[in-house]
């Protein structure tokens, strides 16, 4: 059992108010519930930063003591902090008795290198990294060691594996799985991505393709679609009348624009009546 002493000296107003000025002069608010009720406290902020130092990765037995009393056993609950400034706002801390079973969270601590990991392409999973027990003060356990180094892959460790520590009750079910070796599921491999041909060259074909069939697409050269160089019915012949006016002939050639009628052959030029 690791017991640790925290400075704290006692606190007479509440409120939001009383707590900020009382951050304002580096002391930190604090509360310890229990039996003989709730006491409200103050500590300063260097001495709890020492302590959190001390119980990393821990559970330990706080003993704090005032100038007015005599120590008091305490379990640390709960730590709240800005999240802006990381700053200790509040604590709270359950009154223990060293002559009663308490219930207390302890940390878990994974050791080894199973030979799932080693040799069959497994990986370690923690599914808790801490558990709840019952004991007396002097019996609690900094932490619990879990060894994983006989696992293969597939295999587990529950809280029925655990070796007994004298004094201690465990208060999970036998059946809770603590850390577990397992395989990883194999990556497929993406298929080809199916290529779809965009808009137009659905209509163009793939090259070497056969033409389509039908009137929409003619073979080339083919007299139907296009007439053959002097074909007479696609195209007129030079000099065709039929195709084309005669020089000089009136219906083939309309007057220039803008020019008047010729008058007939002859005729007077134009005047008045």
């Amino acid at each position: 059992m690791k017991q640790i002493k925290l400075p704290v000296q006692p606190r007479d107003k509440m409120g939001r108010g009383p707590a900020r000025r009382l951050r304002d002069t580096g002391l930190i608010p604090a509360v310890v519930y229990g039996k003989s009720g709730v006491r409200h406290l103050a500590v300063r902020e260097p001495d709890f930063r020492t302590l959190m130092r001390a119980i990393s990765g821990t559970v330990a037995i706080v003993e704090i003591a005032d100038a007015q009393g005599a120590p008091q056993l305490s379990l640390l609950q709960e730590v709240q902090r800005d999240s802006r400034t990381d700053q200790f706002v509040h604590i709270d801390l359950k009154e223990v008795s060293a002559h009663e079973q308490m219930r207390a969270n302890v940390p878990v601590h994974v050791i080894g290198e199973s030979i799932g990991v080693k040799i069959e392409g497994g990986i370690i999973e923690v599914s808790r990294h801490d558990l709840r027990i019952k004991c007396l003060p002097k019996d609690l356990p900094d932490f619990i060691t879990i060894d994983v180094s006989a696992l293969h892959a597939g295999d587990s460790i529950h809280v029925r594996d655990l070796k007994p520590i004298p004094g201690v009750i465990y208060a999970e079910t036998p059946e809770e799985v603590i850390a577990a070796c397992v395989v990883p599921p194999a990556e497929e491999e993406e298929a080809p991505a199916e290529v779809v041909p965009v808009e137009g060259e659905a209509a163009a074909g793939a090259e070497g393709a056969a033409p389509a069939t039908g009137d929409a697409a003619a073979k080339p050269g083919d007299a139907k679609a296009a007439g053959k160089p002097g074909d007479a019915k696609a195209a007129g012949k030079p000099g065709d009348a039929k195709a084309a006016g005669k020089p000089g002939d009136a219906k083939a050639a309309a007057p220039a624009a803008g020019a008047k009628p010729a008058g007939k052959p002859g005729g007077k030029p134009g005047g008045k009546k």
